[in-house]
């Protein structure tokens, strides 16, 4: 009698393991074996970390193997269990691979089909044509799209962690290390020694110093002994924390009317400052988003202020980037001088903080939380409401989403919520974060995202123009790296634009992305033509 050697992984996180009864069935073309308890006497199956045989004997071949269905059933309780894959023998010696990489909780079936990945018009049989569409239906129930503000990105339909399907949470490692990297992180800020500092105003640039005592490399080091100088704070720009705002200066704006006398003691070529404009010297950092952002006045008893600046820089002759005059708000006037290296050096000073403080909320809000984290969450639950684990896609994307709707929807839940970190520690609090999201989703774009079309929209791309750019440089490199796998794996299943637009799987996924997941107005988020 035909005989099937079948082996179960289980996977290697903590609890990954279980007591329950695990029940086999193998589906093919010519028939399905009976529901088989996956059991060996006297041996304790399914232990975190363990593969596991078994041999399944049949009263006649199943023709190809199709499907493999997992069963499990409590035994005193339900006890979860991660499956890392299954292998089938056949009869005839070969091995098919099952990859799973799931939870299986409760009392539910999981199905899963081979390893090997499959556009849908590559499906030609009824089963597997029926698991596809079942795969899905299940997973758009369970993957629930939910307006968390208007404006905002769609995110998850789910308030907290816990709430989040099972095989999206953070593992037990990854929440462990989340709290031990947060418990060294504290104790690398001396923050226990110095409490008192986060709950009152700080009255000298030492407690800088005093709190990061113990952050010590030649980076940080070099950047507190220079950051008040005009070359560190320009360079900040090309390769700080938040690189993405500076871009070649065309024009001087009319809301921020730079003359040359007032710049003259900062240009080095003998040129005017229309000159140096048309040569390509001059570059500007303007913070306009941040106009009419609500500072945060959750505190009563303390008045907080925020600033939408503009800074204009200058390219030396040694190609360094450095500010040249700064204007604190959008309009001009006695209100809002501009001010220049040749003011008081406190002046000055005080001028580029504020202007780094904008740059730590643009950061903060719009670099970080809504380009990194946001968008792509979006992503990811387009891809698991509308691609089937089978789709080639699918296999690309996963690996770059893990976890990504898990710590989106703890920040949702502890940090940019009402009464949230944000509110108690950031300047933009209390609903001013929110403003800016809004704000900058009006003016998302698709082709923003892609990382070359982004620093040439700046005109930043020249590296002549603009050296020791190593934001562009590196990220360019990485660009070309990704593009290039990616391109090799696309390239393996889509033959031509007619088959991406036979696909009517990544039609789907692409229409949630754009229909529901980023529904911010006719110009949010065009994507290119063949994908719509």
């Amino acid at each position: 009698m035909p005989c099937y050697t079948v082996t179960v992984a289980t996977g290697s996180q903590w609890f990954a393991g279980t007591d329950d009864y695990i029940y086999l069935t193998l589906v093919g073309t010519e028939g399905c074996s009976e529901r088989t308890l996956l059991d060996k006497p006297l041996y304790n199956d399914f232990e975190r970390g363990a593969v596991d045989s078994y041999d399944i004997t049949v009263g006649e071949n199943l023709g190809d193997i199709e499907l493999v269905k997992i069963e499990k059933k409590k035994y005193w309780m339900h006890d979860d269990w991660y499956c890392k894959y299954i292998t089938v023998k056949t009869p005839s010696g070969d091995y098919i691979e099952f990859p799973c990489f799931r939870w299986v909780v409760d009392d539910k079936e999981i199905v899963l089909r081979d390893g090997r990945a499959r556009l849908p018009q590559d499906d030609k049989t009824r089963v597997a044509k029926q698991h596809r569409r079942k795969e899905l239906e299940t997973r758009q129930k369970t993957y629930r799209w939910k307006e968390w503000h208007p404006g905002f990105p769609m995110s998850i339909d789910a308030k907290t962690h816990k709430e989040l399907p099972r095989d999206i949470q953070f593992d037990s490692e990854k929440g462990v290390d989340f709290i031990l990297n947060y418990s060294k992180a504290i104790e690398n800020l001396y923050v226990n020694q110095f409490m008192h500092m986060f709950q009152s105003s700080w009255g000298d640039f030492s407690d800088f110093e005093r709190i990061f005592v113990r952050i010590k490399n030649t980076i940080s080091e070099y950047v507190m002994q220079h950051w008040r100088e005009d070359f560190m704070f320009g360079y900040q720009f090309l390769n700080g924390c938040n690189p993405v705002m500076i871009q070649k200066c065309t024009q001087i704006p009319e809301k921020f009317p730079v003359t040359h006398e007032m710049v003259a003691d900062c240009l080095e070529r003998d040129l005017t400052l229309e000159e140096e404009l048309k040569a390509g010297n001059l570059y500007i950092a303007d913070y306009e988003i941040m106009e009419d952002i609500s500072p945060n006045a959750t505190d009563p008893c303390t008045t907080q202020y925020l600033a939408a600046p503009i800074c204009l820089l200058y390219k030396n002759s040694q190609n360094k980037i450095l500010p040249i005059a700064i204007q604190l708000s959008q309009n001009p006037g006695e209100d809002s001088p501009i001010y220049l290296p040749s003011d008081n050096q406190h002046d000055w000073l005080l001028a580029k903080i504020w202007v780094r403080s904008s740059d730590f909320h643009v950061h903060q809000t719009v670099t970080h939380l809504l380009r990194t984290h946001l968008i792509s969450e979006v992503f990811g639950i387009a891809m698991f409401r509308q691609l089937p684990a089978v789709h080639p896609v699918y296999k690309l994307l996963l690996p770059h989403i893990r976890f990504t709707i898990a710590i989106n929807t703890k920040a949702r839940e502890q940090l940019i919520c009402e009464n949230g970190l944000f509110d108690k520690a950031n300047g933009t609090g209390g609903g001013g974060h929110v403003q800016l999201v809004q704000r900058a989703m009006k003016t998302f774009t698709y082709k923003s995202l892609c990382f070359p079309d982004a620093i040439k929209a700046r005109g930043m791309e020249s590296q002549e123009e603009v050296p020791y750019y190593f934001y562009r440089d590196d990220g360019n490199r990485v660009w070309e790296v990704v593009k290039s796998f990616v391109t090799d794996v696309v390239n393996i299943y889509y033959a031509s634009d007619e088959t991406v637009q036979e696909d009517d799987e990544i039609q789907a996924f692409i229409k949630d992305v754009c229909s529901f997941g980023i529904r911010v107005g006719s110009q949010s988020a065009h994507i290119p033509q063949g994908l719509g």
